[in-house]
């Protein structure tokens, strides 16, 4: 083989190497998911329990016990408290919005606008611009109310709620 035949050959080689590199490294960003799951033409506001914050990389999650328009926790049918799941943006956007695991621990009451899953399922995403209203520690809203109401309340991860 000459000399101009190898150089060819390795320019080859190399291309084919750089471009399955680039191919592999672009698979984590196709793999993160749309939006399409959450109904983005419903919103709910729901109140509830903070039971476990997860902070991640791509979504941060904050994991709550509902509380239904009685101001009392909501149970299921198995006669547990209603669990419901809030999707976010990544742990480190929203921590410069103040939504931490030190401003989310268990036990903080909080309302929340989110859009939920087209399934059903008790998941939803926390609904565009909407920030979280954080009642004051152990003072829930009146019955059928949100945290917005609540004297003393914060509103974190937006202007509003």
């Amino acid at each position: 083989m000459s000399v101009t035949s190898r150089s060819i050959a390795a320019r080859v080689v190399t291309g084919a190497m750089t471009t399955a590199l680039a191919a592999l490294a672009a698979i984590p960003a196709f793999a993160h998911h749309s939006f399409a799951m959450y109904d983005q033409t419903k919103m709910l506001v729901l109140t509830g329990v903070v039971y476990q914050f997860v902070a991640q990389a791509n979504h941060a999650e904050i994991h709550m016990y509902l509380v239904g328009p009685d101001g009392k926790l909501e149970k299921g049918p198995d006669g547990k408290p209603h669990a419901y799941g809030v999707e976010m943006a990544g742990a480190a956007a929203i921590a410069e919005q103040g939504i931490t695991a030190d401003s989310m621990k268990a036990g903080t009451i909080l309302s929340v606008k989110v859009n939920p899953l087209r399934d059903g399922s008790d998941f939803g995403s926390k609904a565009g611009n909407s920030g979280l209203a954080r009642c004051p520690w152990k003072m829930p809203p009146a019955p059928g109310k949100s945290c917005d109401t609540v004297q003393g309340r914060d509103i974190l991860g937006a202007p509003t709620f």
